[in-house]
């Protein structure tokens, strides 16, 4: 139907790179910033929050130059995973909520995750 869109493939990777890009790094800069704080907060050991962190950030810088495209978005997958599991089953968060983030959000940052592993980030970036 829209056969002509496809050109811009790299573009639409490209934007899509750069919105998980945002999204991890402002999720990572308290991790970084306060590691003990967040460790206390989220129930998990200070040192894992501190990679956590650590893998978002340079994960997030990777997606913006388009570095290691597909072995980022794989991290930052099990990391989408992790959260998932973390939400469900320990912290007990429904899908979607009115006063609180559900999964839902953590599920469509899996799938463009997945979706930027199978494809891969185009041929835009520092390569």
């Amino acid at each position: 139907m829209f056969e002509q869109l496809i050109q811009y493939n790299d573009i639409g990777l490209l934007i899509l790179r750069f919105a998980v890009a945002i999204i991890f790094i402002y999720h990572a800069l308290p991790k970084l910033k306060n590691a003990k704080g967040m460790a206390q907060m989220v129930g998990m050991p200070a040192g894992m929050v501190l990679m956590l962190g650590m893998m978002e950030m340079i994960g997030s810088l990777a997606l913006v130059f388009g570095f290691y495209v597909q072995l980022v978005a794989l991290v930052l997958a099990i990391i989408m995973i992790g959260a998932i599991g973390m939400k469900t089953m320990k912290w007990h968060v429904p899908f979607a909520a009115m006063d609180k983030t559900g999964w839902e959000f953590d599920l469509i940052l899996l799938a463009a995750n997945i979706i930027l592993l199978v494809i891969g980030g185009g041929s835009i970036g520092v390569q």
